[in-house]
């Protein structure tokens, strides 16, 4: 049930801020954000399981993220694992044969544009206006409720433009349950409706923030979590993305 809000081309100050949440089960091993120890300039957590990340960014100017999308019949256990299409884009290579992957959306991102791809219910591959958007485990152009929240807390950050992260970290805190239950393409019932999800065996695993200034400076910042919710540990980089 990952969830994100990115705030793309929509700030005089800011060319990117995005703020989003990893939700994945718990016994699912995984590495913190770092640096990768390769010549990828990959910066990203790493899913120890397939070798793929969710999130993550590299300094030759790319973004992307995948969030798995809801569907009937899946996910197969026989298909690619969907860490793979980020990291892809991160290295330069466009992602094929998209319906090897269980369902997905794609957020990618490149100082010249954004863009959201979908391989569920056909293929499809979305320009990301400006504006701030939100993305979850669903259609993209339906938000959920909780994506909406998140969609606001963002907007209201970037009214305020005071820079401050933290304040959109306590917007990935919010396990605040919506008004009137949710339930199926108004996105996920109780306990997975709030923003962030407090499960012993699933639930959020991570809250990513990043900041891309118009000048190409930039900051990525993770917050891990355990399976009772509480904070383990935060990790802080500077990167830089070319602009010409």
């Amino acid at each position: 049930m990952c969830i994100a809000a990115i705030a793309w081309d929509a700030h005089p100050d800011w060319l990117m801020i995005l703020a989003g949440n990893r939700d994945e089960y718990h016994a699912r091993p995984a590495a913190a954000l770092a640096a990768w120890a390769d010549d990828s300039a990959i910066i990203a957590g790493r899913d120890l399981e397939a070798g793929g990340t969710w999130l993550g960014i590299s300094e030759a100017g790319r973004f992307a993220l995948v969030t798995n999308f809801r569907a009937p019949g899946f996910p197969q256990p026989d298909r690619t694992s969907r860490g793979a299409l980020v990291t892809d884009t991160l290295t330069g290579r466009a992602p094929e044969a998209l319906d090897r992957y269980n369902p997905f959306n794609l957020l990618i991102a490149h100082p010249g544009g954004a863009a959201v791809w979908s391989n569920y219910p056909g293929e499809s591959r979305l320009p990301l206006p400006a504006g701030i958007h939100g993305l979850s485990n669903g259609d993209f152009t339906r938000p959920w409720p909780k994506t909406r929240r998140l969609t606001g807390a963002l907007g209201q950050w970037l009214a305020r433009s005071s820079g401050n992260r933290a304040a959109l970290f306590d917007a990935l805190r919010d396990d605040t349950e919506p008004d009137a239950p949710t339930h199926g393409d108004d996105g996920p019932d109780t306990p997975f409706s709030p923003v962030f999800i407090r499960n012993p065996v699933y639930g959020t695993r991570c809250s990513t923030v990043i900041a891309i200034a118009r000048d190409g400076q930039g900051e990525i910042a993770e917050r891990r979590f355990d399976a009772e919710g509480r904070l383990t540990g935060e990790t802080v980089l500077a990167f830089r993305w070319p602009m010409a």
